[in-house]
Order: C-alpha cells, then structure tokens, then sequence
C-alpha cells in the first residue's frame, strides 16, 4: 500500500519529537513537546517519566496531524531516547530516583554525574567487561547509577520492580513487551551481545548488584534493534492517536538512531568503506559513531558493540558530553551574551564571520579553550576533567565574547580530532564525517569540522536524521523491508559535502598541537594538587 507511513519518537534531553515518515524516509509531519527536568542537586539531573509519556502522546497526535494522514496509516512506531534510567515499583507505578523523595521524579538523565564513585569503583574491577567501554566505566552508564541508588537509597532500591532504558520504558509503555534493545543494555548496562550469556553474574556480584535481574526485572537476552515487540495496547494507541494495528520495534538510543540514519547510505555498499565514515550526532553533547565489520578496542571509546546499531556490525562509540550545551554556556556566562538570549548564537556567528574578515589569520589567536567542562568521556575517559582558557585579557566588549565562542567551537572540533586520531590509530580510516543534529545549523561549527580534522563533512539531506533513523527502525519493524541495513540504505540519503580548507587545515594543526600540550599541562596542575 503506498499510503502506509511510519511514526518515529525521540526523547530528548528537554523535550519529545515525534515525526511521521513515508516508507521511503520522507518526513510528512513532525512535532515536538518540552519535557520537565529537575536538577535538585549540581550534579543531579532527574525527569518525570509519566511527564514524558504524556509529552510523547501530545507530539505523536500533532505530528499526524500535520502530516494528514490517518492513524490506520500508521503502521509501524519505535522509540529513541537518551541513555536515562526509569524506576518503577512492583505496580510499575514510578517510584523516586531522587534525593527529594517525590515520586514524579523516577528517572536519571543521561547527562546526570551523582555515580562517579560508583564508575571508579566499576573501573577498579578490571573485569573484562570494561574492554567494551574502552577500559574506564562512566558515570553516565547505567551501572553506576545502579550502584548508587541501591546504597543511598536502599529502602527505595527493595521496591524497584522494573528498572529500563528510557527507550525500553517507551516500547514497554506502547506494547507492555518487558524486552530490552540490544541497543540498551549493550552499550550502557554491560551486556555482552555478542556472548552466548550475555549477563556478566560475576561482575554483577563484584559491584554489589547480585539482586539487578530482579530489581530491573531483566530477560535473560536482548532482542535486536528493529525487532517486532507486538502490536500498540488499546491504552497505547488512544493515548498516541494510533489503532491497535500499529508495531512496535525495538529502539535504540538516540545518538544511535542518528547514526543509523547518517551511515545509512554507506550502507548499500555492503559495509565495504564503513571504516572511513563516522556518524557526528551533534547537539547538546556529541557522539561519535563508528561502525566496523570486527570488534576494535580503543583506550577511552566506548565499545566495541555488537549490533548496537545494525545486527552483525561492531560499533565505537567516542564522545564529548558537553559542545553546544557549552556553546549555550559561554553566551550566558559573558556579559554580553546574557541580552542576546534566544538570538544569541546567530549574532555572534554575525559577529564572528565580520571580525575574521577584518583580521583574518590573526583573529583570536593566542586565545585558546580546552572544552572538557563536563568532563572528557573520550579519549581520555576522565569525568574530573575540567575546562581550561588561555589567553584572557580585561576585554569585556562583545568582541571579546565573539573570540571566546570561537575558540571554544575550535576547542570542540579538536576534541573531534583528538578522537578520530584515537580511532585511526586502531584501525580506521575516517576521512568523511556525517553530521547530524543542531550542529548542521551551525555554520562555523560545520566549518571547523572539516579544516580541523581534515576530513569531508556530510550533511544529511533529512534535516532530523534522529528521528530518521527511529523511523527506519519502525520500518523494518513493520516489515516494509527485509532488515534493518536496507532499510536504512533504502531511507536514507546523503546532502551536502563541505571540503576541508587546505590552509586553514595547516593553521589548524598548530592549534591542535597547543591542544594537546594545554592537555598536558592540566594534568601537570592536577599533580600538584
């Protein structure tokens, strides 16, 4: 039938999109709804998980709406969210992750850093299963909350009942299927997919989680990315807007989806170049996608995982937790970047693209920003990493504040480069980017990306690949293609290419070396303390 669609849901870090594609990847309609986040502590992120299920509902219904098509066209749904954890009781009512006590607050953001003991102590094992998270556990894995929701909040942890990925909370809400996406658990929960037990009971034991299958309610196995969970629950589908008639598919991760969608194309040539493309999902923080045919370890990239993305593929994970949420950061922490508000970032770039031009080369030039201000989750895997900037004077103009931004953008594109080196150091061979996410709306950062590393920069041609890619899942779901990778080769399309600068690369390099050594120099202050 040429009138089926799909419905793709992505939950962000502060609001639901849903989007209603064609079953050739076309987007029809697309809506969006904010999300509550409560932050009662510095490093404490938490959502309300029935507010996000009622903010999904609002998107769905809009989205169709807008893309006037009828809930029986709608046959196929999944869901991509971030790496948040939901705690239900034993009624899978939401029961509190939160020091407040208040139950509306069941969920722990990704982004949320109350667990660094607990990574530490995850870390310090040196079990095996630390070589699939490049040998350092992170505070924004799963784990680690885990362990520290059961020793601060113990009398709360007895009355877990069922413990998901915010993802798998979402296909559970829609189909009441208890299954959990090799997406997921693979790459946040240390679950070896690519072992014929994929629960580690030793390491479990090791960090005191023994209890966890019981807590969390966990299958013994992971179903892959893509698989049909069942039909949409009555409840489901009139809260959705949708009929009964709907599939599930099993979801994924959000950074996930993007890269599914992004490397979609690579693809349909049988997965022969995968090693010289990766996935940019590019927003509040930034992924770094990397598929491979054979698992690769590298120190300080999450990985590899077996089909965390595609059934049968490896993937590397590199990261940085904060680039335009740092971005955001610098225009509200100057003076001069408080009066911008919403317009902000567009008059600075204005400003930028005019004081380059006047100065050229010499623009900002002995300024310079380590942009680690949440951490570095790649390559160096150390979450007490703290930003630096060298190069202030007493200038508190706007000007001041248009080469600060700047050198941050620059300080984020060579972290991007310092992760491609450590990926091409064990066996890629990157040399095109595919960008996804704000940062395509950024034209400095898409420029930087390129002159920095070197590389081609691709931009899809769907401007919300994440939701693209969540679509592509629903598809396969639905069975409107034989698997997964051709649907994502079918879905999906490649747009524009930004070739790198040949002499701005040059300039870059000398940037990247002071990079590298600004590195150095932190850790040299951070022994002396």
């Amino acid at each position: 039938m040429t009138n089926q669609t799909v419905m793709a849901v992505d939950v962000g870090t502060r609001s639901a999109r849903a989007g209603v594609f064609s079953a050739s990847g076309a987007l029809l309609g697309r809506a969006e709804h904010p999300i509550l986040v409560h932050n009662p502590q510095s490093d404490h992120a938490e959502h309300d998980g029935e507010d996000i299920w009622q903010a999904v509902g609002t998107a769905t219904k809009e989205a169709r709406e807008r893309a006037g098509v009828a809930a029986e066209d709608v046959v196929g749904l999944s869901f991509d969210a971030t790496c948040s954890l939901v705690a239900l009781d034993h009624e899978d009512r939401p029961l509190s992750v939160s020091m407040t006590g208040e139950n509306r607050w069941n969920t722990i953001v990704w982004m949320d850093h109350r667990a660094i003991a607990e990574a530490e102590e995850c870390t310090a094992t040196g079990h095996r299963v630390l070589a699939s998270v490049g040998g350092v556990m992170s505070p924004e894995m799963e784990i680690p909350k885990l362990m520290w929701l059961k020793r601060y909040l113990p009398d709360r942890w007895r009355g877990y009942g069922r413990l998901l990925d915010l993802a798998d909370f979402l296909t559970f809400r829609a189909s009441g299927a208890n299954s959990r996406s090799c997406c997921t658990v693979t790459c946040k929960w240390t679950y070896l997919a690519h072992e014929d037990v994929g629960w580690q009971a030793d390491f479990l034991d090791t960090v005191g989680l023994s209890d966890l299958a019981e807590r969390a309610a966990l299958p013994s196995r992971a179903v892959a990315v893509g698989k049909q969970l069942g039909k949409l629950t009555d409840e489901a589908a009139a809260h959705l807007g949708l009929t009964t008639a709907c599939d599930v598919g099993a979801g994924l991760i959000d950074a996930h989806a993007g890269a599914l969608a992004a490397l979609g194309p690579t693809l349909s040539e049988g997965g022969s170049g995968l090693d010289h493309h990766l996935g940019l999902i590019a927003g509040t923080s930034t992924c770094h996608m990397a598929l491979s045919q054979q698992p690769r370890e590298v120190a300080g990239v999450w990985g590899p995982y077996f089909g965390a993305v595609v059934p049968d593929l490896w993937l590397n994970e590199g990261g940085q937790s904060a680039t335009g949420a740092l971005l955001d950061h610098i225009l509200h922490w100057h003076a001069e970047g408080r009066p911008l508000a919403n317009h902000g970032h567009e008059a600075i770039l204005k400003k930028i693209e005019t004081m380059r031009a006047a100065e050229g080369e010499s623009f900002a030039r002995r300024l310079h920003v380590l942009p680690d201000f949440h951490g570095n989750r790649s390559p160096l895997a150390d979450p007490h990493a703290v930003g630096v900037i060298s190069g202030l004077t007493l200038d508190s103009s706007i000007e001041s504040l248009a080469r600060l931004y700047y050198r941050t953008a620059v300080g984020i594109a060579l972290g991007t480069r310092h992760i491609l080196d450590a990926l091409n150091a064990n066996g890629y061979a990157i040399n095109h980017l595919h960008v996804a996410g704000g940062h395509t709306k950024n034209p400095l950062l898409m420029e930087l990306y390129a002159d920095a590393t070197g590389c081609k920069v691709v931009s899809p041609a769907e401007e919300d690949v994440v939701l693209q890619g969540t679509a592509i899942v629903a598809a396969a779901a639905a069975g409107l293609y034989p698997d997964l990778g051709r649907a994502a080769a079918a879905m999906a399309r490649a747009g524009n290419v930004i070739e790198p600068h040949a002499a701005r690369h040059l300039s870059y390099e000398q940037d990247y070396r002071i990079f590298l050594t600004m590195q150095d120099q932190r850790s040299a202050l951070d022994s002396m303390i």
